[in-house]
Order: C-alpha cells, then sequence, then structure tokens
C-alpha cells in the first residue's frame, strides 16, 4: 500500500513486505533506490542461497544506490558511479514508476545488467531506466546479484548458481511488491544484455524461476555454460589462487576483496590452459551459470526444446559485430593476422576451419576471426535460443543490430553492448564513451533509441514488439539501422554453418593436462 502524507508528491512512501521505503520524484517520476530484496550475503549467510530481507522499523529513505558486489572492474563504468555507499548489502533493487499507484497496474520491466558474471552494478548511470519508463508508461526494476566467486565459482558446500538464485529473489520480490508501486505482477518482463541475457536465458530453464515473470527479452545471449566437472575444475583454480581449497570453510576465511583477486589472476593465465578448459579458456572469464543438474537441470536451450518455458514471450537478437568490442579494448582492431584467425577457427567453428573459409570466401583473416568469435559467444546462441523456444511450442521474435557505433570512423560496428545505450538512451556512461565517443549523440541515434525503447515497451505490454514472430520458413527478424526493416535473418550463411550444432555445456577437456 502508498502510505499517503503531505509530501507525497515529492517524497512518497510505499509500505513493502519487510518495511516501509521512502522515495522521491525525479523529471515526473517516482524513484525508490537501494531497497533491500534479501539479507546481506555475509557471515553465516555467505555462499549460501539468498534469505528474505530483515524487517525494519519506521521509513526507510530509498535515495541512494544500494553498494556495488565485490567485483572486478576491468572495465570502464561498470561499476556504477563512485559516490554510492559502501557496506555489504549488495543485495537490492531500485524502481523506477510513474506513480505509486496500487490502483495502476502498469507492466513491469525488470532489467539484469550483464558484466561477464564478475562484473557491473544497477546503479551504474548506464543503466539510468527513467526513459524507459517515462517512454513505455510502465514501472522498471533493475537488481544487483552477487558476482564472480561469491556468485559463481564452485564452491565445495556451497549452492551452485548462487548470482542466479538471488535474481530469482529480487523477482519473488517483485512478484510480493510491485502492486504497491503501481506494477501489474502478471506482466512482469525479464530483460538483459551479455551476462544478463545469459541469465535471462538460465531463468527461462530453472525450475525455481517459473511463474516469475511472463515475458523475456534476451540481448546477447553468450553460450558459455559450464559443465559441472569444468566449475568444479575451476573454482579448485581459482582457490589455490589463495593457496586455499575450493570449500565454504576455507573461503569463509578470505575477504570479499581477496576473492576477487583471485579471479583477477587467474583470468590472463587462462588462455595457456586450452588443452584442459577448452573453448573456455580463450574467454578470461572463469565464471558462468553451471549446468549443475538441480537448480540448472539442463542448459537453456536443452530446456526451452523440451517445452520448459512455452508460456513465455521470448525477445531475442544480437549485434552483428559483437566481437569488435572486444578486438577494439585489446588495442588490435582490425589488425588480427592468419595465425590468430586459424587458431580461432579451429576452436570455434563447427565443421572446421575449411568450411567457414569456403562460407566466407572473400573474407580477410580478421573478419573471419570476428565472425566466428561473434558467432560462437554470441549470435548463435541467440538465434538457436529462439529456434530452441519455437520447438518448445513458445513464441519468438528476433532481431539484429546493424548500425554501426559512431566512434572511430564506425570501424566498431555494431559491436558488443551498443544496444544498452541505445535502449536506455545513456549515451555519455560507461562503454557508450568508446562507442559514441563522448560526443552528442545525432538525430539517426536518437530515432534508433527511441525505436528500441518503443519495441521493446511494447513487448512488454502486449508480447508484440512490433514485427512477426520467428518461424523455420520465412525466419524474419526485425533489423536495427538507421532505416528499419523487416526481413529474413541476415546472417544466412552463418545460421546454415551453424545449423544442428548443439550449445552443450562446456566440459572439462583434460584433467590431466
Amino acid at each position: 500500500m502508498t502510505i499517503p502524507g503531505p509530501a507525497e508528491s515529492v517524497e512518497p512512501v510505499v509500505r513493502t513486505s519487510s518495511g516501509a521505503v521512502r522515495g522521491r520524484t525525479e523529471d515526473g517520476l517516482t524513484v525508490f533506490r537501494g531497497i533491500p530484496f534479501a539479507q546481506p550475503p555475509v557471515g553465516d549467510a555467505r555462499f549460501a542461497a539468498p534469505r528474505r530481507p530483515r524487517p525494519w522499523d519506521g521509513v526507510r529513505d530509498a535515495y541512494d544506490f544500494g553498494p556495488p558486489p565485490p567485483q572486478d572492474l576491468g572495465a570502464a563504468g561498470t561499476a556504477g558511479p563512485p559516490d554510492v555507499p559502501g557496506g555489504d548489502d549488495w543485495l537490492t533493487v531500485n524502481v523506477w514508476t510513474p506513480a505509486p499507484d496500487p490502483a495502476a497496474h502498469r507492466p513491469v520491466m525488470v532489467w539484469i545488467h550483464g558484466g561477464a558474471y564478475k562484473m557491473g552494478h544497477s546503479g551504474s548511470p548506464a543503466y539510468d531506466a527513467r526513459r524507459i519508463a517515462a517512454d513505455g508508461d510502465l514501472v522498471v526494476v533493475t537488481l544487483n546479484y552477487r558476482l564472480g566467486m561469491e556468485g559463481f565459482a564452485h564452491i565445495e558446500g556451497a549452492p551452485a548458481n548462487r548470482g542466479l538464485l538471488d535474481q530469482i529473489a529480487a523477482l519473488a520480490w517483485v512478484q510480493d511488491n510491485i502492486a504497491a508501486f503501481g506494477g501489474d505482477p502478471d506482466q512482469v518482463t525479464i530483460f538483459g544484455e551479455s551476462a544478463g541475457a545469459g541469465s535471462v536465458a538460465a531463468l527461462l530453464a530453472m525450475p525455481r524461476a517459473a511463474g516469475l515473470f511472463r515475458r523475456a527479452v534476451a540481448q546477447s545471449v553468450p553460450g558459455t555454460f559450464f559443465s559441472a566437472a569444468l566449475a568444479a575444475d575451476i573454482g579448485t583454480a581459482l582457490a589455490a589462487e589463495l593457496g586455499l581449497r575450493p570449500t565454504v570453510e576455507d573461503l569463509s576465511e578470505v575477504t570479499p576483496d581477496q576473492l576477487v583477486k583471485a579471479g583477477q589472476a587467474l583470468a590472463p593465465k587462462m588462455p595457456g590452459n586450452v588443452s584442459r578448459w577448452g573453448q573456455a579458456a580463450p574467454t578470461v572469464t572463469p565464471y558462468a551459470p553451471v549446468v549443475d543438474g538441480e537448480f540448472l537441470p539442463v542448459t537453456p536451450w536443452q530446456a526451452l526444446t523440451s517445452g520448459a518455458a512455452r508460456d513465455v514471450d521470448l525477445l531475442v537478437g544480437h549485434n552483428r559485430d559483437e566481437n569488435r568490442l572486444f578486438t577494439a579494448m585489446a588495442g588490435k582492431l582490425g589488425q588480427i593476422g592468419e595465425d590468430r584467425a586459424s587458431a580461432a577457427l579451429r576452436l570455434y567453428a563447427p565443421g572446421g576451419e575449411a568450411a567457414y573459409r569456403a562460407a566466407f570466401p572473400d573474407a580477410s583473416a580478421n573478419d573471419l576471426y570476428e565472425r566466428v568469435q561473434t558467432d560462437w559467444l554470441f549470435a548463435m546462441p541467440s538465434l538457436h535460443l529462439a529456434e530452441a523456444h519455437l520447438a518448445g511450442g513458445g513464441r519468438s521474435h528476433v532481431y539484429e543490430l546493424t548500425w554501426p557505433a559512431p566512434a572511430f570512423d564506425g570501424a566498431l560496428g555494431a559491436c558488443h553492448a551498443l544496444d544498452i545505450p541505445l535502449l536506455f538512451g545513456t549515451f555519455r556512461e560507461s562503454l557508450a564513451l568508446l562507442q559514441f565517443g563522448g560526443a552528442e549523440p545525432s538525430e539517426e541515434a536518437l530515432a534508433l533509441s527511441a525505436r528500441f525503447r518503443s519495441s521493446w515497451t511494447a513487448f512488454a505490454r502486449t508480447g508484440d514488439p512490433g514485427w512477426p514472430a520467428y518461424d523455420t520458413g520465412q525466419r524474419l527478424a526485425r533489423v536495427f539501422d538507421a532505416e528499419p526493416a523487416v526481413a529474413p535473418y541476415p546472417e544466412e550463411t552463418a545460421r546454415r554453418l551453424w545449423e544442428g550444432y548443439e550449445f552443450a555445456p562446456l566440459p572439462l577437456v583434460d584433467p590431466k593436462a
């Protein structure tokens, strides 16, 4: 319920299941920040499944974002603004609403940020949700979840996928409380990008998440899900960086910052472990959802094919040139030679290197490298998720972003994470500084940004983003460019190369290597 008062127009108060919170009116919206959806995962709650928040008396000011979870700060801006409070109350949500009116029943969108399962924070200015809430006349929720070793490493005596369990706890909080903020708990859409999209895919497959949302948007789904054996082996290597065993007993004595440093120490060593960890090694990311047989019984592709989420509407897609962001951040944009291209093709290309070279006969070594990396990590996992959902009796809408980032004279192309500033309208934050060069967005960029928001919010409201559902006959997709179009899925050559490929849990290739 909303508690009325003389200051309601400026600082509305809403009662949640744990206590009352006071928000602020900003730009015609009411915003609540840093509301706990679970207890701080420290002490005897560390490495455990999330626990319901402790109730509080009186009214809690919800003015500031909660502290970021402990994390690798390897990408500029991903950890949020420098003035967020410290502390261990990492598991919080933020709410943007046109009005906290329990009678409003507005659709709800819940954002799950990306960051390779080791970085990110819902308080990042890149995820300022005011434009989505205002343009769509709906309620937007953003959330924090445990990252890195705290949230995803294999630890003996701890449940797997703790970061995903945090997300489920946040979605349960939404079900219990969002009506008081003006939202409809029966009209919840989850949406996320990169690791956030991997989380969305995992939630579609997790029995504990069933019924917590009606629709899902997955932007650039990574195909990296670990087998239990691979997760255990990498977990052992992470703990070994600290001279410890990967157990709750050993690691509970280590500060969260020390665990972060263990991940930072292992990551650059990973490419040298291809013979042991296979395709996971060059990603330099020692964390991913684990197909543990319990919380995540099978991969999202298997689950959707079996009809596990057939009643959930799905919007899924990717960017044309995903991998160029990572090549640029490594200082190698446009500089990949034959040796690196061949190594990538041998490791990732279905059918082997020759098949890719034959399919793209005019492509340079650099372009082949970018293409196979993009296809393996994001493009084909995203497309296959749509096709798996279709096979299981569900409905999917597919898109591809082909509009190039303006910086570097367009050399980045439609790179990874470009959809974030376009969706949120945050062109001068985080990675957008690289993609847009700090310049004011052009009218073309603003128009494309508006189209992203209108499509996403229409989907959240009706299940229809404005173009036909995907099928295996016409394979129609929305192509987001300067001039929008609906056309057959643009990457047909790659689609055929990957047809029939199974995105299985990444294995432990050779434990003796």
